[in-house]
C-alpha cells in the first residue's frame, strides 16, 4: 500500500473527529502502519462543518494533510457537496443514505451506503452513528484490520459504553462486507 489518504466529514456533534483519531490510531498502533491525523472544523461546537484527514502508508508520512483522498466518509449533506468534487477518479465514498444524497458528478468514484445513523438509533443510542460508520469503513476498504479498529475504538470510548459501541461497530462490519457500490 502507498500512501492513502482519506477524509471524513460531516457536522459537530456526529464524532467525525473522533472517528478520525480512531482511525490513525487503529492503523498506526495496532496495525503497524505510519499514519497521521488533522482535524478541522468552524467555531461552533455542535451543528458546525467539521472534518478529520487521515494518512495511511507502509512507509513514513512526508506530508501529514491529505491532498486529494482516495475514500471519503461523509455524514451531513453539507460535508457532501464541498468534498465529492474533489475526488479522484476510482475514488470511493462512503455515505450515511438517510442524510447524504450523492451528487455522483465522478462516474468512476464507488459509492457505498449505510443508514447509520439508524441502525445507531435502533441500538438505542444516535451518537454511536460514527463508530457504526467505522465497522463500515472498515468492512469496505480492509484499510485496517477488523481486529485493529475494534481494538482502538474500545480504547477510545467510555468504560460504560464499551458494549453499546463494539455491537455498533460490529453490525456497521458486517453490513460492509456485504455492500455493494450504488448503481
Amino acid at each position: 500500500m502507498a500512501r492513502t489518504e482519506l477524509r471524513f466529514a460531516g457536522f459537530g456533534g456526529q464524532g467525525i473527529l473522533l472517528a478520525g483519531y480512531i482511525v490513525g490510531k487503529a492503523a498506526s498502533i495496532y496495525d503497524k502502519k505510519h499514519a497521521t491525523f488533522t482535524q478541522s472544523y468552524g467555531p461552533e461546537s455542535r451543528g458546525g462543518a467539521c472534518a478529520a484527514g487521515v494518512v495511511v502508508s507502509e512507509t513514513p508520512v512526508h506530508y501529514p494533510h491529505p491532498v486529494k483522498p482516495a475514500v471519503l466518509v461523509v455524514m451531513s449533506q453539507e460535508a457532501c457537496v464541498k468534498f465529492e468534487p474533489g475526488m479522484p477518479d476510482n475514488g470511493v465514498m462512503l455515505i450515511d443514505e438517510d442524510l447524504v444524497t450523492p451528487q455522483r458528478m465522478n462516474k468512476t468514484v464507488k459509492v457505498y451506503a449505510i443508514h447509520s445513523t439508524r441502525m445507531a438509533e435502533e441500538l438505542g443510542r444516535k451518537i454511536v452513528a460514527n463508530i457504526v460508520m467505522l465497522g463500515f469503513f472498515a468492512g469496505v476498504t480492509k484499510i485496517v484490520s477488523h481486529d485493529s479498529m475494534k481494538t482502538a475504538i474500545l480504547e477510545a470510548v467510555p468504560a460504560a459504553t464499551k458494549d453499546l459501541n463494539e455491537n455498533a461497530f460490529e453490525q456497521g462490519y458486517e453490513y460492509g462486507l456485504k455492500a455493494q457500490p450504488l448503481p
